[in-house]
């Protein structure tokens, strides 16, 4: 049945994004959100991250993976290289994260290009996983038609038995991607949708271009 959504509505008036508050490198910037975001009651699962990928049919999909962690360098995440997201960030890198706190009226939204991780530090970050996590990596062909659920319980039940009482190691099709920025947007909700859009773009001596953006 239609419902008619025109009149949802809310004033963003919690905080301000102005330039002169602005470092120079924008992962100060988002460290110092990402922080505030983490100590805040108000946000739950902070590291939660959309991103958005084009497949081999030519549609944009976007999906929510969990940062790992974040560099100087990138954003890190890991997945199933097999899997269509994986498959799909091989085939094309450019990417684009995004980051939305409704609690603290804030979005981060990173464009960059991603690029498998050494896997010496996919192995390192596999090793500090509970083993039912390890076990899932083996069990699911992630993206792959499954008949039931019953099937994915029966896979998983298999890996338990192969590796009881052993050490489980990080499968060959699962590892890390690391997210190069070439721009990051902040977006701090102001009132009346006059909203404040930072925009750091990296320049070819890999210093930081500074806009604001119309909201």
């Amino acid at each position: 049945m239609p419902k008619d959504l025109s009149n949802y509505r809310k004033s963003y008036e919690k905080q301000e994004l102005l330039e002169k508050n602005c470092p120079e490198n924008p992962l100060e910037l988002f460290q110092k959100w990402f922080l505030h975001a983490d100590a805040s009651e108000m946000v739950e699962e902070t590291n939660a991250m959309g991103i958005s990928t084009i497949g081999k049919d030519g549609f944009p999909k976007n999906r929510i993976v969990l940062l790992k962690k974040y560099t100087w360098e990138g954003f890190i995440f890991y997945t199933n290289y097999e899997s269509e997201k994986g498959k799909a960030i091989l085939e094309n890198n450019k990417v684009c994260l995004s980051f939305f706190w409704p609690g603290l009226e804030q979005q981060v939204i990173i464009k960059g290009a991603a690029e498998k991780i050494a896997e010496n530090l996919s192995d390192g970050y596999f090793e500090s996983r509970p083993d039912g996590s390890k076990l899932g990596a083996w069990a699911s062909n992630q993206s792959s038609v499954v008949a039931s659920r019953e099937e994915l319980d029966n896979s998983l039940k298999t890996y338990q038995q192969q590796y009881e009482g052993k050490e489980i190691p990080r499968p060959p099709h699962w590892g890390g991607f690391i997210v190069k920025p070439v721009s990051i947007e902040f977006w701090q909700g102001r009132p009346n949708r006059m909203h404040d859009r930072v925009r750091y773009t990296l320049l070819e001596d890999f210093s930081w271009k500074l806009e604001r953006l119309a909201p």
